[in-house]
């Protein structure tokens, strides 16, 4: 298999793709994009997640870039992704890597390059990197310079820069009390470094390269267990990372899933209103159509893009940009970093939750006040590759008139297919690293949601 870059960096399954032989290649063709970038002299970091063998292949990874001549600064533990990205751009590196597939499956591993701004390397780079790896030759013989290589403490240079942006003495005084699932992620030692063990309850918070047997992603089929557990414990809040700590996603006090939609909402409404800070605001295809009202009645700027993170950090890169999105649970905030950080993002909500004097589910009714009633899901589509062209030839034909009875009012397809009808939309697209067919849908009604993802499912 020719290595092949995805939605956010390449993933593949372990020991099938996923080989030493592969990831010279996807090393070596790096090594030559960070060598045609500005901050090449200073070299590149490497990071990696708590997934099996992710210690050794950003070992490896680094030995590769030695070899080409690139100082490489290693850490010394696994970390999140967003730690990678602050290292690259306070240390004005060429760029960083980090051995992650994020919320993939546990048979999965990847490969994600960061620029020297500090988020994901946008696509004209990643095209650059595929163009290399199209030049290089399988056969290149590695000879590691080990004086190129340093190991450095990455998670406490975060963790100190994470204390600057954000007000945990007011969150401590509150003595809230948090559930954190790290879902045997990266972000697993993080919150209860920063707060007493009294108001932390830490779910998941152990090494398991087998996450469980789930999917390391903060969404409700995947945290049925940690809820049953909330509620023993309980807690106001929980926060909760994927397998890199880069998504979020949370649980109110009466254990309702806020999925990032809301987050990103109250946290743009807060901003704007609470901080009166201006810019503009970019969010995905898939994101939540509350995220156009706010920015109408607040006169906000606002760019839709195509999914993935990289598009949104690209436009962080070059705009006056306050808030970027994606409906995965990914948020990024410009001022403390162009990248989505799930643990940043989480502990904001406290602090959001602490000046209002408001739980998580006070805020949500806040926003339902003002914005109306909306729900979203997402399904994921394991079904046969015929079934998913199908499904896809129809939905791309935009001639549906009604979905689920609903009369359609529009259609669009900047990323996927998109049908908006009476109080919602329909978005089908298939994975960009997964083999499934991803199906979202957000609408007025949980009932409207379910009936529309119901007909979507059986278009073919």
């Amino acid at each position: 298999m020719q290595v092949k870059f995805g939605t956010d960096g390449w993933r593949a399954i372990i020991a099938k793709d996923y080989t030493y032989e592969n990831l010279k290649l996807a090393a070596l063709a790096s090594a030559r994009y960070f060598q045609s970038q500005p901050g090449r002299s200073k070299g590149v970091c490497i990071g990696y997640d708590t997934r099996f063998m992710s210690k050794e292949f950003a070992e490896y990874t680094a030995e590769v870039l030695s070899s080409a001549g690139i100082r490489v600064f290693l850490s010394d533990s696994f970390v999140s992704t967003p730690a990678v990205s602050l290292y690259t751009k306070a240390k004005q590196l060429a760029g960083g890597i980090v051995i992650t597939a994020s919320h993939n499956p546990p048979n999965y591993n990847g490969f994600k390059v960061k620029a020297a701004y500090g988020g994901p390397a946008n696509p004209e780079a990643i095209a650059e990197i595929e163009s290399n790896l199209l030049e290089i030759d399988p056969k290149t013989e590695i000879k590691p310079d080990m004086k190129l290589i340093e190991s450095v403490d990455m998670k406490s240079f975060y963790m100190n820069y994470l204390k600057t942006h954000v007000d945990l003495q007011l969150i401590r005084e509150s003595r809230i009390k948090i559930a954190h699932n790290a879902m045997y992620g990266a972000g697993q030692d993080i919150i209860t470094r920063l707060f007493d063990e009294s108001m932390v309850n830490c779910y998941h918070c152990t090494i398991n390269p087998g996450f469980g047997g789930i999917n390391p992603e903060p969404m409700p089929q995947y945290i049925e267990e940690f809820v049953d557990f909330f509620k023993e414990v309980e807690t106001d809040v929980a926060i909760i990372n994927d397998g890199d700590a880069d998504r979020v996603g949370m649980l109110d006090e009466k254990a309702r899933f806020v999925d990032s939609h809301k987050l990103f909402a109250i946290i743009l409404k807060y901003l704007v209103e609470e901080r009166h800070q201006t810019g503009e605001v970019a969010k995905t295809f898939a994101l939540t159509d509350v995220i156009n009202k706010i920015c109408r009645k607040n006169n906000l700027v606002l760019h839709e893009l195509p999914v993935g993170f990289k598009y949104v950090s690209k436009l962080m890169s070059t705009n006056d940009i306050l808030i970027g999105g994606e409906e995965s649970g990914g948020i990024g905030i410009t001022s403390f970093l162009p990248e989505r950080d799930g643990v940043y993002i989480g502990l904001l909500i406290l602090e959001i939750m602490t000046r209002k004097e408001k739980s998580l589910s006070g805020l949500v009714e806040e926003l339902y006040d003002e914005y109306g009633y909306f729900a979203f899901t997402r399904n994921d589509l394991h079904v046969s590759e015929a079934k998913k062209q199908a499904i896809i030839a129809k939905a791309a034909a935009g001639n549906l008139e009604t979905v689920a009875g609903y009369k359609v009012l529009g259609f669009s397809d900047l990323d996927g297919y998109k049908y908006h009808f009476e109080g919602g939309w329909l978005l089908i697209r298939p994975s960009g690293t997964e083999p499934v067919l991803r199906l979202y849908c957000e609408a007025d009604t949980d009932e409207k949601v379910s009936k529309v993802l119901a007909f979507a499912a059986k278009l073919a």
